[in-house]
């Protein structure tokens, strides 16, 4: 169910909309418009839903108009034209409509903020900015520290609790960026570049421990990037900007097999596939394999054998070849040399590069226990080369 319903969304900066409308639906592009009228066109004619539990990235280059787009969702940004609608309990609320007291109920209650600058308050303690949320929605004192304390304790700054921000590193002030986010308990948050200033070890360990709290609290994030490689980690949907356009939305994995545009493909060229690919996307379907008799071949003299379409063994001449299967949590250092794996078509590349290299042999994908094909060095060699995808032009 969609939580947040973007349509036909128009943000534009400037006193001429009157002017710039007409404009924008003649299909002048941004630069004309400035041109014409003055105006900025923040964003136009966005449509995105995110659903329950996804995490929306929001990503392109600085000025592509992915926080304009973003700030919208919380009424910080006033919209031209079209709707942004919230889900308020069984009603969904349009936030560039909406009057100032139910935008007050939405931004308590319903939406709240993880700012890039961290925003905390520096004459307030660690655990006084986690509870300032809950202040403003009428909270109790005691309740509000103690609901506080158990936020902090979820992102390991229970021990800092009494500290002021700035006896915190970088990385420790979003924690406690975070924390409060998550103490407000609202529906929707929404996270503007929030790892971008940090560290680069300490923004994958960030990024690894939102997508840890995420399992644990399931809230619908919408997170602004311009970095791929974070979006592909950590999102369930990518929504790609340029020049205040989406201009492709959808799956990480489909976003890197399939860019509608060049620009996209550029993006996908430089990204890594350990982080998003899995093994269906990357495989020989067995159709394609070299078959003799009922057999297929799977590497140099080694033959894949099957009854009804399921694993039987693997065969060099006539002689078989060990075998095993891989399940997630199995530790993949105990996989034997020269084995032939059995895994599921999901396995991500990166440990499907793993268990090749421990085993030295190709790697067989099933679904629902029938073989669909193979995983070997060539699939990999693609992969990492960026021969895996294709552009599709968009319509």
């Amino acid at each position: 169910m969609a939580v947040v319903k973007i349509e036909h969304l128009d943000i534009v900066f400037g006193n001429n909309l009157a002017k710039t409308l007409p404009l924008m639906d003649k299909g002048h592009s941004r630069d004309e418009i400035l041109g014409m009228s003055g105006d900025v066109v923040g964003v136009q004619d966005a449509n995105i839903e995110v659903n329950e539990g996804e995490i929306c990235v929001l990503m392109g280059l600085s000025g592509s108009g992915k926080s304009t787009l973003l700030r919208a969702v919380n009424g910080l940004n006033k919209v031209a034209r079209g709707r942004c609608l919230v889900k308020d309990g069984s009603d969904m609320v349009d936030m560039a409509t909406c009057d100032e007291k139910t935008l007050r109920h939405m931004r308590t209650n319903r939406v709240s903020m993880v700012f890039q600058s961290f925003a905390l308050m520096p004459w307030l303690t660690v655990l006084e900015n986690v509870a300032f949320g809950l202040e403003m929605q009428g909270m109790a004192l005691k309740d509000r520290l103690a609901k506080a304390k158990e936020q902090l304790d979820m992102v390991g700054l229970t021990q800092w609790a009494d500290k002021k921000p700035d006896e915190l590193s970088g990385g420790m002030r979003q924690r406690v960026g975070l924390a409060r986010a998550f103490a407000m308990d609202t529906d929707v948050l929404l996270m503007d570049e929030p790892f971008s200033a940090l560290d680069p070890l300490i923004r994958s360990q960030l990024q690894d421990e939102l997508i840890e709290l995420q399992k644990r609290l399931n809230k619908t994030i919408i997170f602004v990037s311009h970095d791929l490689d974070e979006a592909l980690k950590i999102g369930t949907k990518i929504a790609i900007m340029e020049s205040a356009r989406i201009i492709q939305q959808g799956a990480p994995e489909q976003i890197v097999l399939n860019p509608a545009t060049e620009y996209v493909e550029k993006f996908v060229a430089h990204t890594n596939p350990l982080n998003v690919l899995c093994g269906s996307a990357l495989m020989t379907p067995l159709a394609e394999l070299p078959k003799k008799e009922a057999r297929f071949n799977v590497g140099e003299n080694l033959w894949l054998a099957l009854d009804a379409g399921q694993f039987q063994g693997v065969y060099n001449s006539e002689e078989e070849v060990a075998s095993a299967q891989w399940a997630p949590g199995m530790r993949i250092e105990d996989m034997p040399a020269n084995t032939v794996v059995r895994v599921d078509e999901t396995i991500n590349m990166r440990d499907a590069v793993e268990i090749r290299y421990h085993t030295n042999r190709p790697i067989v994908l099933e679904n629902d226990g029938q073989c669909v094909g193979i995983l070997s060095d060539h699939n990999f060699y693609h992969a990492l080369l960026g021969k895996h995808f294709s552009r599709t032009e968009t319509q």
